[in-house]
């Protein structure tokens, strides 16, 4: 003690040594994934993170740690073999454990697989026959949805993967079996690439011939009876794509159709004698109900066809019985029915009158929601124009512009090398191998060693398109100080390009990027309109951007599902009615100052969100990357003289069942004109010991698949609840018709039309000030264009709107934070996505024939488009007329950028990453330098094998 006493303590403390003594399973494959149990006595002494377990020098992912310890087995190294081997329990530095009993296995295989075709709609039983499916814990057949854009979806279809996968419903040492996965709706058309997988633990075999194909149609009877025969014959398309006639199924009522034959257009059954039950409830209710429904099963899809009807007449009646009987009534029918049909026209006269009343008075309300909505507009963005002659636009230097145009969409994101500029170079090798570096520039500014460098790598079949793009922004940068070399190298492979597009299908040419040079242009393209963005087009995309996300956020927006009640997309429009009002909230910055900040937020909104909106209107003059970050401020409310924390979820945070509300002001009550501290979290351990109690209130709600929901749930969740509690409100939200909330587009539509159209004037309009390269490149597509026979004035349009509209001005308005520093929700962006396909659909040539079954978002410009369309074709025509950007004023102007901008790139990073392709396929690329006479006589191949020799030790042959 202090004092040098000494005292007892009660609590027994004692050092104990974990003993692991088996471990289960005893196998798995050396592909890694298996979940193994460590059993023994004290294995959870210390922390979960003190224990690292290896087997074989590969790490073994921890799961549960506690009395038992789950572990998910690493992939065995390359170098070890298959076999037995301890499993090593670390704890800490110095407390080292091993226990015997697992051994890795040869990985499965996958040797045959039958049937290889699947309907859509899925449930079909595939075999797949194999070795090593016994130590597998996890078999499942997986889907992978690939989009494939084109111009003409481009915006609309989901850039990401998506998988469906389902389980093994049988598994044995040699065979697997599956039901062959469900495609949803979404996917079910050209637009998707499905490709089937097999995976089993960590080990993935494609099925490469196994192919889905769309589900067979049928041919139904008007009125949908069918008359019981011997033998009911079904017509229809596609039955035998992927179905045999062992497989399908047929069902009058409860009882089996025997099927006897099956072609593709015809199947053929055999009904039950006598008339079975009734199957389905629906049925069972309607007027017919006496008639069996004919169902066809097709794996997991289902069709009912209609009604078998097994009532046919046995006695006929004498003619002059029937005809009173008959006739009588059809007379006192027909009176009845010509007075009913006078007086429903009535009624129908007066029913129209009053629909077209409420039309009109619906017309009126949106037009007067339009100008108020405008008008608010119009006042806030005055606010914000105000704010920008004080601070400017925030736009982004040039380096930052370039490394999230060239390298943020790539697999590494921010934590690219060329956007960190680290790079890994042993100590001492510094200076030699930037020396090697310098050799490697001069060597690509020979014009004969590039092209061929390109060449040789776009004709490997392992050099993909990612690649490609990546290659192409490296190139960019390593040869920025050169740009007039840069264009000119362009120039070169453009002409190549050509010349292979023009012999097959010109239009095509510059749609994709699939080569090096697509991808140099749209970056010469976003270099060279750099200065533009900044001087012209810049400010009306940030006001549209701005007015964008005003109008998002003055109404609802669900923090979880991601919609909002004012939006451009249909598919993130929030279709509930959501009562809300606005506040205007008192803030003070704790630390800054006694100054207090009114900033208007809704009672609707998540905790998150208002932190967001009081961060945006307290640093309204600061940078989006210079404010501080939501989970880095506390926001605490004084409605008296003590303070509460506000956090999204706490332990008074809305339950029912399983699903936990987001907590918003309404919840806490804050009224309007309330005061709140917003507080900085400072990255020390008291603060983190003072958020503590608020993490683990968190953690304990969102425990036990707990889910979470903020304005609305989807209707299968509102349904599920209703049943329970029998509320009328929410019987009626589960029927609310989404459909008529579309007005709201409209809506949003009318009061963002003039920022819409004030930047479509500022990127297309030829009267003002083009860029010279703009001009200098539509010059040299019209002088190309006119060398070819085959190549038409709209083969020339298609040209220049794939080079620079679809291919840099699409890029820039999906993704304003590439040259603004800003933060683009989700909500904004699909909004911005709507946009950016009506100025594709703008762009094109071909005319878009619109019904009622169009997309909303196609509906909702198809007045402007023909406005639009004149706007690019003036422009193009515009620009054709000016006068011509000769080679030496384009050089100029190029040679002004590199002088400007290039000492702020990662030159030397940039080269170093280009030479990792050369050293990847360096005998490649010596052998194609060896083989051309472009190059034969220049020493290229010595020059790079001396480089090698410097970068990396390679032996050559010198």
């Amino acid at each position: 003690m202090a004092d040098g006493n000494t005292g007892d303590s009660d609590v027994e403390f004692a050092y104990r040594e974990p003993k692991p003594q088996s471990v289960t399973p005893k196998k798995g494959p050396r592909a890694g994934g298996t979940c193994i149990t460590i059993k023994g006595s004290d294995l959870n002494i210390a922390t979960r993170e003190d224990l690292r377990i290896q087997i074989a020098g590969a790490d073994c992912t921890v799961l549960k740690f506690d009395s038992e310890i789950v572990c998910r087995t690493g992939k065995l190294p390359p170098s070890s073999a298959i076999g037995p081997y301890d499993v090593v329990m670390n704890y800490g530095k110095h407390t080292t454990t091993r226990v015997s009993g697992f051994e890795f296995c040869e990985d499965p295989t996958v040797t045959t697989y039958s049937p290889d075709a699947s309907f859509m709609s899925g449930g079909r039983l595939i075999s797949v026959t194999g070795t090593g499916f016994a130590v597998i814990q996890k078999a499942s057949m997986r889907v992978v949805v690939n989009p494939e854009p084109s111009v003409s979806n481009i915006g609309t279809a989901p850039t990401h993967k998506e998988t469906i996968e389902v389980m093994a419903e049988l598994k044995n040492e040699t065979e697997l079996q599956f039901r062959s996965p469900v495609i949803p709706e979404m996917f079910r058309n050209h637009h998707f690439h499905l490709r089937t997988v097999i995976v089993l633990d960590n080990v993935e075999k494609t099925l490469q011939t196994f192919k889905y194909y769309p589900d067979p149609t049928f041919n139904m009877n008007e009125n949908g009876i069918i008359p019981f025969e011997k033998h009911i014959n079904i017509k229809g398309e596609r039955f035998t794509s992927a179905m045999t006639m062992q497989e399908a199924q047929a069902y009058v009522g409860d009882a089996e159709c025997t099927i006897e034959a099956f072609q593709d257009n015809s199947l053929l059954c055999e009904p039950p004698a006598t008339k079975p039950q009734v199957l389905s409830k629906r049925f069972k209710r309607e007027a017919d109900a006496s008639m069996p429904e004919f169902l066809v099963k097709f794996g997991a899809g289902r069709w009912v066809l209609g009604k078998v009807n097994y009532d046919s007449s046995t006695n006929m009646l004498p003619l002059h019985i029937i005809l009173p009987v008959v006739l009588i009534p059809m007379v006192a029918i027909i009176a009845i029915s010509v007075y009913c049909y006078r007086r429903q026209s009535q009624q129908a006269e007066r029913d129209y009158e009053k629909v077209r009343h409420q039309l009109e008075n619906l017309e009126e309300s949106v037009r007067d929601r339009c100008k108020k909505e405008f008008t608010d507009l119009m006042i806030e963005m005055e606010d914000h124009t105000s704010d920008l002659n004080e601070v400017g636009i925030p736009f982004l230097d040039y380096k930052t512009y370039t490394d999230r145009v060239f390298f943020l969409p790539s697999k590494d994101g921010v934590n690219d090398v060329m956007i960190t500029g680290k790079l890994d170079i042993p100590a001492g090798r510094e200076q030699t191998v930037s020396l090697a570096l310098n050799q490697f520039s001069n060597l690509l500014n020979s014009k004969p060693f590039l092209i061929n460098f390109i060449r040789t790598l776009e004709s490997q079949r392992d050099f993909n398109a990612r690649a490609k793009v990546y290659f192409a922004s490296l190139l960019t940068v390593a040869l920025h100080g050169k740009l007039e070399y840069y264009t000119d190298i362009m120039n070169t492979l453009l002409l190549q390009l050509m010349d292979q597009y023009v012999a097959k299908n010109p239009k095509l040419m510059l749609r994709r990027s699939e080569t090096v040079v697509e991808r140099m242009l749209c970056n010469w393209m976003s270099i060279c309109l750099y200065q533009f963005l900044k001087d012209s087009a810049g400010e009306p995309l940030y006001k549209l951007f701005k007015a964008i996300k005003h109008q998002v956020e003055k109404g609802p927006v669900d923090g979880v599902l991601k919609k909002a009640k004012y939006t451009l997309n249909d598919t993130g429009l929030l279709g509930d009615d959501v009562e809300y009002c606005t506040l205007t909230l008192q803030v003070l910055v704790h630390g800054e100052g006694p100054d207090v900040c009114a900033v208007k937020v809704l009672n609707c909104d998540t905790i998150s969100q208002v932190k967001e909106k009081i961060i945006d209107q307290v640093y309204r003059n600061m940078p989006y990357s210079q404010r501080p970050k939501v989970d880095r401020v506390v926001l605490e409310w004084r409605p008296g003289s003590t303070g509460q924390i506000l956090s999204d979820l706490d332990l008074t945070s809305q339950k029912e069942g399983r699903w936990k509300r987001i907590n918003t002001l309404a919840h806490y009550n804050v009224r309007d004109n309330a005061t709140l501290v917003l507080s900085k979290v400072l990255h020390t351990q008291q603060q983190d010991e003072l958020h503590q109690d608020s993490q683990e209130e968190r953690n304990a709600l969102l425990e036990d698949d707990n889910k979470v929901w903020h304005l609305v749930r989807s209707a299968e969740d509102v349904d599920e609840s209703k049943s329970k509690r029998g509320s009328m409100k929410d019987k009626g939200s589960a029927k609310a018709i989404t459909e008529i909330y579309l007005t709201r587009l409209l809506s949003v539509k009318g009061t963002l039309q003039q920022f819409v159209d004030n930047f479509f004037r500022s990127v297309l309009c030829s009267g003002a000030v083009v860029p010279p390269a703009v001009k200098y490149f539509f010059d040299f597509l019209d002088e190309q264009a006119a060398k070819h026979d085959n190549v038409d004035e709209e083969t020339v349009h298609i040209w220049k709107t794939n080079s620079l509209p679809l291919r840099f001005w699409v890029n820039i308005l999906k993704n304003p934070h590439f040259i603004f520093d800003v933060h683009v929700h989700e909500m904004v962006d699909a909004s911005l996505s709507v946009i950016a396909q009506t100025f594709m659909d703008a762009c094109t040539k071909s005319e878009h024939k619109l019904s009622r079954d169009s997309p909303s978002n196609k509906l909702l410009y198809a007045k402007e488009i023909s406005t639009y369309k004149k706007m690019v074709d003036d422009y193009y025509k515009g620009i054709r007329q000016m006068v011509q950007v000769s080679d030496q004023d384009m050089n100029t102007h190029l040679a002004e950028v590199s002088r400007a901008h290039t000492d702020q790139l990662n030159t030397q990073v940039a080269l170093h990453q280009l030479y990792q392709y050369a050293s990847k396929y360096y005998d490649e690329i010596i052998n194609s330098l060896e083989e051309d006479p472009a190059t034969q006589n220049k020493q290229l191949t010595v020059r790079l094998q001396q480089i090698a020799a410097a970068l990396e030790n390679k032996v050559t042959d010198l």
